[in-house]
C-alpha cells in the first residue's frame, strides 16, 4: 500500500478500475501518513476526514457496480485553502480571515467532487497568496522535498509539498504570478497555470481577478490533464501519439534568460540540448514587448489587490505579516488613471508578442531564475526576502502578463524546472507539447 503514495493519480485510477485498488484502503493509507509525517502541521493547514472517508466509500461502490464517473474516481488529492469548503474553514493562510466558514464548495470542488475524486483537505498557502515564496510566518511554512531548510515556492506552497511527501496524488492551486509554477518547479512536480476564465474562480479568495487561474501540480502531464478536465467538467484532451520531432519552440531571451543562476541555467540548456536530440527545432528569439509589459507589472497587480483588499487591511493591518502588508501596500501608490494607462500598455504588448511567437508551438524558459530560498534568511535578512521574491517570480509573471496557458516540467536537476508557454485558450496543444518534452526529458 505504501507504493500508492508515489503512484500518478491516473495509475491509481487505472488501479481502482481494474479492481486492484480499494478506494477505501487508498484513502486511509493517505490519512495515515498526513497524520504520522513529520511535516503534517507545515504542510495541511487541515484535513477533512470525514468527508474523505464518505468520498471513498461511494468511489469504493461505484467501482464495484461499474459505474465510475471517471478515471480518477476515488483518487485523493489536496486542495489550497483559498478554495471555499462547506462547512470546513477557509482562511486563505491569513488571520485576517481566520474562522472563516464558507456554506457551499467552490465551483472547481463541486466539479472534482462531480468527478469522484476525494478531498483530503487544505494545504497552507502565502497569506492571501501574495508571494512567490511560500514562507508564511502566520500560519506555517512548507518545507522544500529537495532542501527542508528551504521554502517550498508559493503561494501554492502547501499544494506542492502534499504531493512532493507522498500526502496527496495530486494538488490543486491558484496562479496569479506563478504560484502554481513556482512550487510545482522547486518540488520537481508538473504544475499547469491555465489561461484567464478557463476554470471557475467561484468560490476561490481572490488576489487579482484579472490574473487569478486555477491549476492543478501534479506529478504527470497526463495527471495534469485529467486533473484540468475534472476542474472544468470537461473531457481530458487526446494526448495520444505526442513526440518532440518536428516541434517548434522558441527560447525567450528577453528579461527571462536574464540574471539566471547557475544550476537552473545549466538544466536549462541541458534540458534545450535533449529536447533538439529528440527532435525539436529551436531558435532564441527576442521580444522587447515584454520588458515594457514588466514595467507595469507592479501597477497592475498592486492596484488590484489593495483594491479588493483594503478595507479589510487598513482595519486590521496587524493581522498580516509585515512583508505582505508592504506589498498590498504599493498599491496605493497608483491611481485609476494610472491603471488604465497600464492596461493600455499591456494590451498592445501582449498584441506583438502573440505576433512574434506565432509560428511556434511553445516558448521555453526557465520556469525560475534561482533555487528555493533559505527560510532562515526570509525571516531576518528583509533586502533578501523582496529581492528573492521577486525574482522568483519573474520568469513565470511573463505568462501571467502575456495573458498565456503555461506549464513547468521537471528537468531531472532538483529544483530545476522547464517551462512552455502557449497562446490563451490553448490547453490541449500546450499538455500534447508538453507531454512531447516529458517524454525526451525522462
Amino acid at each position: 500500500m505504501q507504493d500508492w503514495l508515489q503512484m500518478t493519480a491516473a495509475d491509481l485510477g487505472r488501479g481502482i478500475g481494474a479492481g486492484d485498488i480499494d478506494p477505501c484502503a487508498l484513502t486511509e493509507t493517505y490519512l495515515d501518513a498526513i497524520e504520522t509525517h513529520e511535516f503534517k502541521d507545515r504542510i495541511y493547514a487541515r484535513t477533512t476526514t470525514p468527508r474523505a472517508l464518505a468520498e471513498a466509500a461511494a468511489a469504493a461502490e461505484r467501482a464495484k457496480t461499474g459505474h465510475r464517473l471517471s478515471l480518477l474516481d476515488g483518487v485523493p488529492i489536496s486542495w489550497k485553502d483559498l478554495f471555499d469548503t462547506a462547512g470546513v474553514a477557509t482562511e486563505a493562510g491569513s488571520n485576517l480571515l481566520k474562522n472563516r466558514m464558507p456554506e457551499i464548495d467552490a465551483l472547481v470542488l463541486q466539479n472534482a467532487t462531480a468527478a469522484g475524486l476525494v478531498c483530503l483537505g487544505k494545504t497552507h498557502m502565502s497569506e492571501l497568496a501574495f508571494s512567490g515564496l511560500g514562507h508564511n510566518p502566520s500560519t506555517a511554512t512548507s518545507p522544500c522535498v529537495n532542501d527542508t531548510t528551504a521554502v517550498s515556492g508559493g503561494s501554492s506552497s502547501g499544494a506542492a509539498a502534499s504531493v512532493a511527501f507522498n500526502l496527496a496524488a495530486a494538488g490543486i492551486g491558484s496562479d496569479t504570478g506563478g504560484s502554481v509554477r513556482i512550487p510545482s518547479a522547486w518540488n520537481d512536480l508538473v504544475g499547469l497555470k491555465t489561461t484567464s476564465g478557463k476554470l471557475s474562480l467561484e468560490g476561490v479568495v481572490p488576489l487579482a481577478l484579472r490574473f487569478d487561474t486555477v491549476g492543478p501540480l501534479c506529478r504527470s502531464v497526463e495527471d495534469a490533464n485529467l486533473m484540468l478536465a475534472a476542474l472544468e467538467g470537461s473531457r481530458a484532451f487526446d494526448l495520444g501519439g505526442a513526440a518532440p520531432q518536428g516541434r517548434r519552440m522558441a527560447i525567450l531571451e528577453t528579461v527571462a534568460m536574464e540574471d539566471v543562476r547557475e544550476a537552473p541555467l545549466a538544466a536549462f540548456e541541458n534540458a534545450v540540448v535533449r529536447l533538439q536530440n529528440a527532435g525539436a527545432h529551436i531558435d532564441r528569439i527576442k521580444v522587447p514587448e515584454v520588458e515594457t509589459a514588466m514595467a507595469q507589472s507592479t501597477c497592475v497587480y498592486t492596484s488590484e489587490a489593495y483594491g479588493l483588499w483594503r478595507d479589510a487591511i487598513e482595519a486590521k493591518p496587524e493581522a498580516l505579516y509585515a512583508e505582505i502588508l508592504e506589498r498590498f501596500r504599493l498599491g496605493k501608490g497608483f491611481s485609476g488613471p494610472d491603471y488604465v494607462a497600464a492596461w493600455a500598455v499591456l494590451k498592445s504588448a501582449r498584441m506583438a508578442y502573440d505576433r512574434a511567437t506565432a509560428g511556434y508551438d511553445a516558448v521555453i524558459l526557465p520556469s525560475a531564475p534561482i533555487l528555493p530560498p533559505n527560510l532562515e534568511l526570509l525571516n531576518t535578512d528583509h533586502d533578501y526576502y523582496v529581492s528573492e521574491n521577486l525574482l522568483a517570480l519573474r520568469n513565470t509573471r511573463i505568462g501571467n502578463l502575456m495573458g498565456l496557458c503555461a506549464l513547468t516540467l521537471p528537468t531531472g536537476v532538483p529544483s530545476c524546472g522547464l517551462m512552455l508557454m502557449a497562446p490563451p485558450n490553448c490547453e490541449g496543444a500546450l499538455l500534447r507539447v508538453a507531454a512531447a518534452a516529458e517524454e525526451a526529458l525522462s
